[in-house]
């Protein structure tokens, strides 16, 4: 197995269990006696100590050890998992994160680095410390077995019978694929050294071949342990979990009764006197034990039930406790059993993946312009059925790449506790529209944008507690982030039931910096958007968080690069909303192809609603560019105008009304070329300020087509409406 690839998968894994953990985190503030949040919160920690210790990472493993303990007493009852403790185990969780991070770079843990480890090692054993101090007495009892006498310690003071010493007792029969699968067994044996001691241990080489017939990539050795540990026995399994299914392991809680021994020596493959010898020389049983439960197993004739039906006989536990816990184990099955279905993939692979399709379209565009040109009705039929074909590998392939959002917008569960925590307000985050997919790209790119928009909403947009009650609201706050499709594209809310904009004061701090001339008149989404102008703040002091004026134009300028908008609505005393709009992916569109002069033009085919002649509409004024369309007052441009192509303009001209959020506008273009499917490639830095140009792609015939950016296209010609309309008031 090659190493690297090994440890690059259990760094991508110790990131997704470090995300499952911090999201439990902050479940568990609302339900701190959920059991099953608690579970997961110690599962994710154990399996990445468990992991961290197959590949030697020693660090890791200490420090996870101890928080490990920590969660196993939470667990247990002895601690509440309150809201100290999970700001504590929220701060571990960064540690671990900086930990991982610091592996994936090859780099070794600085000074600050592990000054942050013994002091966060510090906090948690407190609490193990204060664990201990409340924990119940332990009582020492005297067990009898056929007349013999043995001392046994038992907590809180339960006497019982028990057998054996006061260790664990690990029979361990590993697979013999074990090495193939690139797992070694005595990496297992070194990691329960993590949190126990072996006391003893005994090697059993009963499944050794001969030597001319070894394998030396299978595994023949089996072990039977005795342990010292004050871990649970969930937490001991869990040690084997990469193997459990390929390998034959037992484990014994510290004096287990008779039949549980003499269930064990029955089902190893061992015969039953040496198997009960090794057991005796490792201590696990004494040779009086030994021979009381193989004197018993003689008499009887037969083998005692199973552990689990004898205990529902002894009337131990009742059959509905055992049925639940069935029902348990097989979810469990079935849920590991889904988790099979998917595989890791890469994402340069995937990216890779798509070019290959881009190409492909591009091939399968230049048959059909060929087999057109032949007019072979058989050739056409054929190219027909394969761009059909390619069609459906694209859809699967950009399918591929679409993931929902919702561990995007979870993520601002934490940001929301820190940054309330710090300001001092108690605001509630509320997330919908979580499954909602978008392109993979999209999605790592925006969630920086998102995060300026939810800071600022916390600290400018949410009231105090005592200015809210003064208003008449509640005093938590409600920050709501919401996710839809319209249109082709992915809209994402920013809302909250604050203080809203003062359009007064934007407009006023604009007017001071020179943004916008005094005598100026402008609509309130106008005021609005000056908020994303470079440097522009209406923050009175600086904090933490904002008012520098620095985040917003970046805001905007990111969402920009997405080829999507933003827009705001807001409402004094009641709220804010930011209304983000962008592409569902940034690969491969269906678009549409129209024609002025020699040029050609592709339009996003999810923004066009309709096409028609210009000469039959009703042009209200065309010197001002509007038209009547159906009683509705429609904007338009000229693409030979916009794009100055020359030549003389064609006697017929047709209008494509295209439609993006709320906005609508005419395309006035001189021919409708039909539907084409586009791979979209970006422009050089030359053409990367170009207003209107969204890309290019490669036609079947080896031209290039400009794609249209109809967003910034709609934007300017609403600009233009605007900027008219307030000459024709002046004038």
């Amino acid at each position: 197995m090659n190493i690297e690839d090994a440890l690059h998968t259990f760094i991508v894994e110790c990131r997704e269990l470090l995300q499952q953990m911090e999201d439990a985190l902050l479940r568990i503030e609302q339900t701190p006696d959920d059991s099953d949040t608690i579970n997961a919160i110690f599962r994710a920690a154990h399996t990445m100590k468990g992991s961290a210790g197959l590949f030697g990472l020693d660090h890791v493993v200490a420090f996870t050890h101890v928080a490990e303990s920590v969660l196993d007493r939470v667990r247990s009852g002895e601690l509440t998992m309150d809201g100290d403790l999970v700001v504590l185990f929220l701060k571990v969780c960064d540690h671990l994160n900086t930990l991982v991070e610091g592996i994936a770079a090859a780099e070794a843990p600085d000074d600050t680095v592990q000054g942050d480890s013994r002091e966060l090692v510090m906090r948690l054993e407190a609490y193990l410390s204060l664990s201990e101090a409340n924990a119940p007495p332990k009582s020492t009892t005297i067990a009898t077995v056929d007349g013999q006498e043995g001392l046994v310690e038992r907590e809180g003071g339960d006497p019982g019978e028990q057998a054996g010493t006061g260790n664990w007792h690990l029979s361990l029969r590993f697979g013999p694929d074990i090495l193939r699968n690139g797992m070694d067994p005595l990496s297992f044996l070194r990691y329960l050294g993590t949190f126990g001691r072996i006391v003893s241990i005994v090697t059993l080489t009963d499944g050794l071949p001969p030597v001319a017939e070894m394998d030396p990539e299978s595994s023949y050795l089996g072990f039977e342990v005795s342990y010292q540990s004050d871990a649970g026995k969930a937490a001991i399994e869990d040690a084997f979990e990469f193997v459990r299914e390929d390998s034959q392991i037992r484990i014994l809680p510290p004096g287990s009764k008779i039949c549980e021994y003499l269930s064990l020596i029955e089902e190893m493959p061992e015969e039953n006197m040496r198997l009960g010898e090794i057991l005796v020389k490792c201590g696990t049983l004494t040779p009086f034990e030994l021979e009381h439960a193989l004197k018993r197993q003689a008499e009887s004739g037969d083998f005692p039930s199973p552990l689990g039906v004898d205990l529902v006989e002894q009337h131990i536990v009742s059959p509905p406790v055992v049925q639940a816990a069935l029902e348990k184990q097989q979810q469990i099955k079935d849920n590991k059993s889904k988790e099979a279905q998917f595989i890791r993939v890469d994402a340069q692979k995937l990216d890779e993946h798509i070019n290959r399709v881009g190409e492909l379209i591009i091939a399968g565009a230049a048959a059909s312009l060929l087999a057109r040109e032949t007019g072979m009705s058989q050739l056409l039929e054929v190219t027909a059925t394969i761009a059909a074909l390619v069609e459906d590998v694209r859809d699967s392939a950009l399918s591929l790449r679409m993931v929902q959002i919702g561990a995007t917008l979870n993520r601002f569960q934490r940001v929301v506790h820190d940054v309330s925590r710090e300001l001092g307000k108690d605001i509630d985050l509320i997330i919908s529209g979580a499954n909602t997919e978008l392109d993979k790209t999209v999605v790592e790119k925006i969630g920086d944008p998102l995060t300026h928009l939810v800071r600022n909403s916390m600290d400018h947009g949410i009231e105090a507690a005592e200015e809210r009650l003064k208003r008449g609201k509640p005093v938590k706050g409600t920050l709501r982030l919401n996710a839809y499709h319209d249109a082709g594209s992915v809209v994402i809310e920013v809302s909250d039931d604050g203080a809203g904009l003062n359009k007064d004061k934007i407009l006023r701090k604009a007017q001071e910096r020179g943004l916008v001339a005094r005598e100026a008149v402008l609509s309130d989404k106008e005021i609005y958007m000056l908020i994303f102008e470079p440097g522009f703040s209406t923050a009175e002091t600086v904090s933490n968080l904002s008012g520098r004026g620095v985040g917003m134009d970046v805001v905007r300028r990111n969402i920009q690069a997405l080829r999507g908008t933003v827009d705001i609505e807001s409402e004094l005393g009641a709220g804010c909303l930011v209304r983000i709009r962008l592409p569902l992916t940034l690969a491969i569109i269906d678009g549409f192809l129209v024609g002025v002069g020699d040029a050609v033009y592709v339009i996003p085919l999810d923004m066009v609603v309709e096409c028609m002649e210009l000469n039959a509409l009703n042009a209200l004024n065309t010197d001002n560019r509007y038209i009547n369309l159906r009683g509705e007052v429609l904007p338009y441009h000229r693409l030979r105008e916009y794009f100055h192509v020359d030549g003389q303009p064609a006697q017929r001209e047709y209008i494509v009304v295209v439609r993006y959020g709320e906005h609508k506008a005419g395309l006035v273009v001189e021919k409708l070329m039909g539907e084409f499917q586009t791979v979209i490639k970006p422009l050089s830095r030359l053409f990367g300020k170009k207003a209107g140009l969204g890309g290019f792609t490669i036609l079947g015939n080896g031209d290039v087509a400009l794609i249209l950016d109809i967003p910034g296209i709609i934007r300017q010609v609403a600009e233009e409406d605007a900027f008219a309309r307030e000459i024709g008031r002046l004038g």
